[in-house]
């Protein structure tokens, strides 16, 4: 005998399976929904630490450049006062330049010479005068050429003129005062 089965077997499964799907989908939708909210709470906390240490560095980075500002006013008044004492030991150097410069001269200038000026530029020195002869001229660069404190001596221009009722020699030359040692300039009286 067949056995017909006039239940509404069909529409009770789909109706199981549509409740089912309808919870697997809320289940699902849940469990996305709490995988976006535990992403973007994850995401929110990394962007809030980020921020957080971004704040941090801005202050530290803040700290270092009013040190490096004042690290950097320093290192100018460090130079300034470099500048000041480089200045006082150039002064110190050469007080006594003057000294040996006209202790040198009275040494090296031979009889027959007169000096007329003497102009000083740094360590370049301009000397005109009279000679009596030429020779006495060369006599000169001869000595200052062989004197420890002057060196490179250069005429100029030498010319005959007359002086009270003498002829002479009028004479320019150039000159160059050598900057030595202390130690050495007390050796050298």
């Amino acid at each position: 005998m067949i056995r017909i089965n006039l239940l509404p077997h069909r529409e009770a499964a789909k109706k199981a399976r549509r409740e089912q799907f309808f919870v697997l989908s809320g289940l699902v939708l849940a469990f996305g929904a709490l995988v976006v909210f535990a992403v973007y709470t994850f995401i929110g906390n990394a962007i809030d630490d980020q921020i957080g240490r971004n704040d941090y560095l801005k202050k530290e980075i803040a700290a270092l450049d009013k040190e490096l500002d004042e690290i950097k006013r320093l290192k100018e008044q460090t130079q300034a006062l470099l500048a000041r004492k480089q200045v006082i030991e150039n002064l110190q150097r050469d007080r006594g330049e003057t000294v040996y410069l006209l202790n040198e001269l009275v040494k090296q200038v031979p009889e027959g010479i007169y000096l007329k000026s003497l102009k000083q530029n740094g360590l370049n020195v301009n000397i005109t005068g009279y000679a009596q002869s030429n020779a006495r001229v060369s006599a000169l660069m001869r000595n200052l050429e062989a004197s420890p404190w002057l060196e490179q001596p250069r005429l100029i221009e030498t010319k005959a003129v007359v002086l009270n009722g003498r002829r002479i020699n009028e004479f320019g030359m150039n000159f160059v005062l050598t900057r030595v040692a202390a130690d050495a300039g007390k050796e050298k009286k």
